[in-house]
């Protein structure tokens, strides 16, 4: 082979190379951040009882400097608690609009769904598909109460009866604790509920209560409207110390004030869990943790606004950090967190699960009890708030 052939070949070789290089480039140019092109903001608006998590997770994912299409992906986090942020929703009060949008439970963003439909005359936030809305973590409602009121409740009622309809009658014991087999110390019996008008797991609670007073999962309008189970509720309400005070979720508060706060309530059960050492360190009297007869779960679902307020580049950043909260290392972080993982590779059974921890507390893992409350509709939702506002609010 002579020299000029030689020659040849070695500059289509080297043509060829430079071909190759640049389509790798090119493939890989979509992962690889472009240092002159501008972010693409993620905002992630957060239920309350998952922020602390969210936001580590953030900060966790900010810092690996992920990108998408050449631009670095920047995730933003604002706690809201999900009444506020239905009606900021309802309202159109969102400037700028978020993201992504993680309330409490899924029956929210068929709320929002609904008030939207009547304006666009469809969905805002998708239930199949790519970008449906899928839960992230669940937790549920559970009875939190100090162990020496849960022993004079429970050989007042039963061990098996400490629900709604007896925390009532506790309630309105013109006798106080010494009619209900406890210390005159103890003073009256108190209720722990949150604010509904600040919290969902306040509005939820009064729908849990709803559920027992009529042994049924579906609570309706005419349900919650009943003159006779009006008084019921206020009758039950009224044991509640301060509800000024109780704007968020409230074991912290048990934590810190101990029985000052109250005696027990329905109740996060990873609030629960979290602050069980915290409580027990605190005060001599520990808690114990109950599973209600119908269940309410907590499923915070990671919900992607579809209206044009949002791009596409940033709708599809926010597909990657619903990934990444749904990994392994995130979850089992959400574990630690006393939350029940979605990623079924996580497990809360075994090892030092706050779940295993706490189970001498009545921490289950798997609960046993299946009949779940189901979502309530906007109106009932409504008329409990018009009520609490009109009989309780001002108290």
């Amino acid at each position: 082979m002579n020299r000029t052939r030689l020659i040849f070949f070695a500059v289509v070789l080297f043509a060829l190379v430079i071909v190759g290089v640049s389509f790798v480039i090119q493939q890989l140019s979509g992962n690889l951040p472009n240092p002159t092109a501008q972010p693409i903001q993620v905002r992630v608006v957060t239920a309350l009882p998952i922020e602390p998590w969210v936001q580590e997770a953030a900060q966790k994912f900010n810092a690996e400097k992920r990108s998408l299409d050449g631009r670095t992906i920047v995730v933003a986090i604002t706690p809201m608690d999900s009444v506020t942020a239905l009606g900021k929703w309802d309202r159109g009060e969102f400037n700028p609009v978020p993201t992504v949008w993680i309330p409490d439970s899924r029956y929210l963003i068929e709320l929002v769904n609904a008030t939207q439909s009547e304006k666009l005359g469809r969905d805002i936030f998708l239930t199949d598909g790519e970008y449906r809305a899928r839960p992230l973590v669940t937790s549920l409602f559970a009875w939190g109460i100090y162990k020496s009121r849960y022993d004079a409740l429970a050989a007042k009622f039963g061990k098996d009866n400490v629900n709604w309809k007896t925390i009532h009658d506790a309630a309105i014991a013109k006798g106080g604790w010494p009619e209900l087999g406890g210390d005159a110390k103890w003073g009256y019996f108190k209720l722990i509920v949150p604010n509904p008008n600040k919290n969902a797991a306040g509005l939820l609670a009064m729908v849990s209560a709803a559920g027992e007073y009529y042994d049924k999962t579906s609570i309706t309008t005419e349900d919650v409207t009943n003159p006779k189970f009006q008084v019921w509720l206020k009758e039950l309400i009224s044991s509640v110390t301060d509800f000024s005070s109780l704007s968020s979720y409230t074991v912290e508060d048990l934590a810190l004030f101990g029985y000052s706060v109250g005696d027990g309530g329905q109740l996060l059960e990873s609030d629960l869990l979290v602050n069980m050492s915290g409580i027990q360190t605190r005060w001599a009297d520990p808690l114990i943790i109950v599973y209600p007869k119908y269940l309410t779960w907590f499923d915070f679902p990671f919900t992607i606004w579809m209206g044009p307020e949002t791009s596409a580049a940033e709708k599809n950043a926010a597909l990657l950090f619903e990934k990444f909260l749904l990994s392994a290392p995130i979850q089992s972080a959400a574990a630690a967190r006393g939350l029940r993982p979605a990623n079924p590779d996580v497990s809360i059974a075994s090892g030092d699960s706050l779940f295993v921890k706490w189970k001498s507390q009545g921490a289950e893992a798997l609960v046993s009890r299946t009949a779940r409350m189901r979502p309530p509709d906007r109106e009932t939702l409504r008329a409990l708030l018009r009520w609490f506002d009109l009989n309780v609010k001002g108290r």
